[in-house]
């Protein structure tokens, strides 16, 4: 990954550790980081546990990106930190960005766990920031592991102290868990049996929302929030559909993602072929002419009716994932975070976007058309 994006790289179990490791090493406690509201909760957690006040970002209605210039100027001169997402593999405005936290003296740390194929002008997302955290879960398929890369390659020692200090000790059963999971995944879906995946997941602690958003449990949050910055009182938030985030990888992780990773490149190239089927179809928002096709982990389809889609394609079989509604200052509120100036956009991308794994564009362009699922035309304020 060093030779692939130029920058010093540092293996950690997770994304959300690499996020909570770069927030810890760059911002004082106490401090506000600017960040986008439609996305994974567990974020939104992981800057609580690192002691410091999320600010939910004004967005792109039409590709859920950080809208720099609706960002207030009250807002920027407070800032302590900029926090990307690139949803689903699509840059977020990092030029921008960084000319503006460059201004204000302030760190931009990229979360690019969905972008670990996608370019900004021509160079890769994950370096415009002092720090960028990358996911192997995703366009990898490891399930497991990420890496943190820095701008500065003295950082890479004491980034690894800090963090050895968070890891739990490898462990047996997260091994042996972590090596079935792909063939339990496979069993009971090759043999139809949806309910009994769903099972093993939530026992392996895989799977543990009932719906998009995890409880937020304000009482037990708030209590939370004096043990701060700490991951200890977080964890059973940070925890969810991972529980081995902060466990040290053993040998058939760390071989299994090797071979894996060794495969990158076609799988980027499968990718980039199905978003660019996705999106020529009526249900995208439309591709501005001259940029390359991003080999996106999703393809957001707006869709009048996501329901409707989900439904249609979850009669074959077709399971529709990482959606992010509500956004994060709807579903945290003012206790928790300091809600966008402008959060329309934010709210109708969350409410019809419909994110298509682009390796199956084929047989969810079939379906949704003959489901006959009309498109989202109504931007806000149109």
């Amino acid at each position: 990954m060093r030779a692939r994006i130029g920058r010093e790289c540092l293996y950690v179990p997770s994304c959300r550790l690499g996020i909570y490791v770069a927030l810890r090493h760059w911002c004082e406690p106490g401090g506000r980081v600017l960040m986008s509201p439609v996305n994974d909760d567990v974020i939104l957690f992981v800057v609580l546990a690192a002691g410091l006040r999320p600010v939910q970002a004004p967005l792109s209605a039409t590709d859920g990106s950080i809208d720099v210039d609706a960002v207030p100027d009250s807002v920027w001169n407070g800032l302590s930190a900029v926090l990307t997402t690139n949803l689903y593999g699509h840059p977020d405005p990092a030029p921008e960005l960084r000319a503006r936290c460059d201004r204000l003296g302030i760190p931009l740390i990229e979360d690019a766990a969905h972008a670990i194929g996608s370019e900004r002008d021509g160079e890769p997302v994950g370096t415009f920031g002092n720090a960028a955290v990358f996911s192997l879960s995703k366009h990898v398929g490891a399930k497991a592991g990420g890496f943190l890369a820095v701008a500065d390659p003295g950082l890479r020692a004491p980034l690894e102290q800090a963090r050895d200090a968070l890891l739990d000790p490898a462990a047996l059963t997260a091994e042996l868990a972590y090596a079935v999971r792909p063939y339990a995944e496979a069993a009971v879906r090759g043999l139809r049996l949806a309910p009994a995946a769903w099972w093993a997941l939530r026992l392996l602690g895989l799977q543990e929302r009932e719906e998009i958003r995890m409880p937020l449990r304000p009482a037990a949050l708030q209590q939370a929030l004096g043990t701060a910055p700490s991951l200890t009182g977080f964890h059973s938030w940070v925890r969810v559909d991972m529980h081995d985030y902060r466990v040290a990888p053993g040998r058939l992780r760390l071989r299994r993602i090797e071979r894996l990773l060794a495969g990158l490149d076609d799988r980027l190239t499968a990718h980039r072929a199905g978003t660019e089927r996705l999106l020529a179809t009526r249900w995208a928002a439309p591709h501005p002419a001259g940029t390359p096709v991003q080999p996106l982990f999703r393809v957001p389809l707006l869709v009048a009716d996501r329901d409707a889609a989900i439904a249609a394609l979850a009669r074959h079989r077709i399971t529709v994932g990482y959606l992010y509604d509500p956004p994060l200052d709807t579903y945290a509120g003012e206790p928790f975070t300091d809600p966008s100036a402008h959060p329309a956009n934010a709210a109708w991308f969350a409410r019809h976007a419909l994110p298509v794994d682009p390796l199956r564009a084929g047989r969810v362009i079939d379906v949704l058309t003959a489901a006959g699922i009309a498109p989202a035309r109504e931007l806000p304020g149109g």
